[in-house]
């Protein structure tokens, strides 16, 4: 069972309809990718790296991808959550970012 941080829950709005990609990847550390429009039509982005317990070890919420389509910034938040969880992500900072 996946446990969300304070990250998730300041980026998250249950009202705005997303786009999810989740995927485990080798040794059972899990991704979550999370796109969104805002009600002003910006893009929006969530990211976030869990270990094989479900305990998050990176996340990161993004309130402005302004340039990107949902699909190119899913795309590219999906490539940096593999890169992260690659990399071992023990000491990266949770948080929210507000653009």
């Amino acid at each position: 069972m996946r446990t969300r941080g304070s990250a998730y829950w300041e980026w998250a709005d249950p009202t705005l309809h997303s786009r999810t990609h989740e995927e485990e990847l080798s040794g059972g550390a899990t991704i979550d990718v999370q796109v969104r429009l805002s009600r002003k039509g910006i893009t929006q982005l969530f990211i976030g790296v869990y270990a094989a317990t479900g305990m998050p070890l990176y996340e990161e919420g993004m309130d402005c991808r302004s340039s990107e389509s949902m699909t190119r910034a899913l795309a590219w938040g999906v490539g940096k959550a593999r890169h992260i969880a690659e990399q071992g992500v023990a000491q990266a900072p949770m948080r929210a970012r507000k653009a």
